[in-house]
């Protein structure tokens, strides 16, 4: 079960505690921040399916044969796989906190923290998951720091001005196919990448116990 609820966080601050959000200091925010890629509508949305390759880390959002969204995105590390195989999304929420990890907070004092572990007195906010797809029980797809190589726990990280436009082209029933590759790699997997997230600066605590960090995007625009 332990297993099953660190799936949930998408990444891990080097002390070991699990966060979704949290980096290391650097530059490039900017460049980060500018990132898009384009996306369109389906004729109909009852045909879209997504297709997952976890040696490109990319995703493919399709409508029969034709392309709707190619984007990066950041899976499991080898000691945390994202899982193989046919799923369906099952579950979508666009403010999805985690259950057990997240913030400690009180007055203007804020502190990452596991709920267990929160000081007495203190208020405690889940990591912010932003337009969790639910795919598997404690896997998603949601908003997190996407990086150049596997680093989450299982979930499939996007892209922050992304993740509105995955949250808008699926439903609940997509399918969703996930492999170590797909078809679509040799034709479609080398497209532009945002800037490695992993010494990218954090965005402040602040932002994660309030709703902020579900706003943290472009607004979504479609072909």
């Amino acid at each position: 079960m332990q297993k099953i609820l660190l799936a949930l966080a998408g990444l891990y601050l080097v002390a070991g505690l699990s966060s979704c959000t949290m980096n290391s200091a650097g530059g490039g925010i900017n460049s980060y921040q500018s990132y898009d890629r384009p996306a369109k509508l389906p004729s109909n949305p009852s045909a879209v399916k997504v297709k997952v390759s976890l040696s490109k880390q990319r995703v493919y959002v399709m409508e029969g044969n034709d392309m709707l969204m190619v984007m990066p995105v950041c899976v499991g590390k080898a000691e945390t796989p994202t899982p193989t195989g046919n799923f369906r999304i099952f579950n979508k929420e666009h403010k999805h906190r985690a259950y057990t990890h997240g913030y400690a907070y009180s007055g203007n004092s804020v502190k990452p923290s596991y709920l267990k572990n929160k000081p007495s007195g203190w208020g405690f906010k889940g990591t912010p998951m932003p337009y969790w797809c639910e795919f598997k029980p404690a896997y998603g797809f949601h908003t997190g720091w996407v990086k150049h190589y596997p680093a989450s726990h299982g979930c499939i990280r996007m892209h922050e001005n992304l993740s509105p436009k995955f949250f808008r082209l699926v439903s609940n029933g997509t399918p969703v196919n996930i492999s170590y590759s797909q078809p679509e790699d040799a034709e479609h997997s080398n497209i532009p990448l945002p800037p490695d997230a992993g010494p990218l600066p954090d965005y402040p605590t602040s932002m994660y116990v309030s709703d902020g960090f579900f706003s943290q995007h472009k607004a979504p625009k479609f072909d």
